[in-house]
């Protein structure tokens, strides 16, 4: 079993090259009150990679580490500069534990992970307190040795709580001392003779190709990136996965001029495929998250019977299989096949004659397209009977604007504020006609819980009050449409 362990840090080295003798006076810094010794542990970690170092590309750790109060597997993903997540797993195994190895999955796929380097520490280790006796910050000096190299290093990890603010009062202090940020990532880095993750590559700005390529690369690391957080449940982390997933798809669509829809129809076949079996998860998160907000708006008076009871039931239930499925989804072979195939692309991308042209006649032009898709959908959904098929025309309307809104965000680089507007315009149409969506969702999900209820013999007054209350809902949508699109048709 893993747990996970937020890690806010700095690391530290000499200016000079040699190691520190010993911790400079931090007492000094506002808020530190005093510093406390806590004694030298031994450290002996092996660290484990595939042999192209994806991993370490990538600014991920994998280590199966003794000594110290944390002795185990460590697995650290990044989350922001100076941020990582650890998880944890005991050290009851000898091979890389199953819970880690699936959250590099997206990065190794089927290449064996090995160990690289094994590298030990001598950590002398202090915590800075706060004038009420607090832990502030944990402070390591390391004394590290990793074959024949060996170096010193100063980390300063934030304790749970404490204001990153504390990080600027330390370091004029440490600079005093002769230290200066470290270079290195990561101990691994410096052991390989790396500073880790290597700068993308940016493509030349100066055409179409160059602009689309960009934001395709992008959203294909997105997708990688997001696939630990998926496995977790990180907040959001599947909806944002969704979102980079449709917009790899609306680019190949919206630019065919630039890449090769031969190679990327069937690309797009397999990320629509995806992007569904994301979403299984997701709207059901934001269905019943609806429903409970709706619950809460009525008078106490007016919920007859065990409604949140059914509601929080039917969530499990359901939250449970998409879960389920989610992970069957990430293991299999044909997401794995998925990713290979967005590499491929990257890596060689079948650039047609209009990636060679402006990017400003090229793009705009393929923006205006999907902008006039998106106005023929609006108007027929508008002129459509009141019903299921004016449901649907709006859904696909809602579809459309996503692609628009895509579309100009790709371009923006190239386009400028002119792009950036026409997306937060496209945006807005897009909220509405998904608040319309999640309506008809909705009235869906309480017909269900009705009929659950009157099979149990409960009463249904109240699932059929938050019913026509959801069908006003979508009605003001419908009216209010023409107001939205008008303010984004003349954009």
């Amino acid at each position: 079993m893993a747990d996970t362990v937020r890690e806010i840090e700095r690391k530290y080295e000499a200016v000079d090259g040699a190691g520190p003798a010993r911790l400079p006076d931090l007492t000094r810094a506002a808020p530190v009150a005093g510093v406390r010794a806590r004694g030298v542990v031994e450290l002996d970690a092996v660290y484990y990679d595939t042999a192209d170092r994806r991993l370490l590309a990538a600014g991920i750790t994998l280590r199966r580490r003794t000594g110290g109060s944390d002795a185990g597997w460590h697995l650290k993903l990044p989350v922001a500069p100076g941020v990582r997540d650890e998880v944890r797993a005991p050290l009851t195994v000898a091979r890389v534990p199953r819970a880690l190895t699936s959250l590099v999955r997206s990065r190794v796929r089927g290449a064996p992970l090995a160990p690289v380097a094994r590298i030990g520490t001598r950590r002398e280790i202090s915590e800075l307190v706060g004038g009420d006796g607090s832990v502030l910050a944990e402070v390591a000096v390391d004394a590290v040795t990793a074959g024949d190299v060996s170096w010193a290093e100063i980390e300063v990890e934030l304790a749970e709580g404490t204001d990153p603010a504390l990080f600027d009062a330390l370091e004029p202090r440490l600079r005093k001392a002769g230290l200066r940020p470290a270079r290195s990532g990561s101990k691994l880095a410096r052991a390989l003779g790396s500073a880790g993750a290597p700068a993308e590559a940016v493509p030349s700005p100066g055409d179409a190709g160059g602009h689309v390529l960009a934001y395709v690369r992008e959203q294909v690391e997105a997708v990688v990136a997001l696939d630990p957080g998926a496995r977790r449940g990180t907040e959001d982390a599947v909806h944002q996965m969704r979102v980079a997933t449709r917009r790899l798809r609306s680019a190949f669509r919206t630019y065919g001029k630039v890449l090769d829809r031969r190679v990327t129809d069937p690309i797009g076949v397999e990320l629509r495929w995806l992007a569904g079996e994301l979403g299984i998860d997701r709207d059901r998160e934001v269905l019943v998250a609806r429903l409970r907000e709706r619950l809460d708006e009525l008078p106490r008076a007016l919920v007859r019977g065990p409604v949140r009871a059914r509601l929080r039931v039917w969530s499990a239930r359901s939250g449970a299989e998409a879960r389920r499925r989610l992970t069957a989804t990430l293991d299999g072979p044909r997401y794995l096949a998925l990713l290979d195939a967005l590499d491929a692309l990257v890596a060689d991308p079948p650039l047609l004659p209009g990636a060679a042209r402006r990017p400003e006649k090229v793009l705009a032009r393929a923006v205006r397209r999907d902008c006039g898709r998106l106005s023929v959908r609006v108007e027929h959904a508008l002129a459509t009977a009141p019903g299921q098929e004016r449901d649907r025309a709006l859904h696909d309307a809602r579809k459309a604007a996503k692609r628009a809104r895509y579309a100009a965000e790709a371009a923006a680089p190239a386009l400028g504020k002119d792009a950036r507007r026409l997306a937060r315009r496209m945006k807005a149409v897009q909220t509405v006609l998904g608040d319309h969506q999640d309506s008809v969702l909705a009235r869906g999900a309480l017909r269900t819980l009705a009929a659950q209820a009157e099979g149990a013999g409960e009463p249904t007054f109240t699932y059929g009050l938050l019913y026509g209350r959801e069908e006003a809902r979508a009605g003001e949508d419908e009216r209010g449409l023409p107001g939205v699109w008008g303010e984004g048709v003349g954009a």
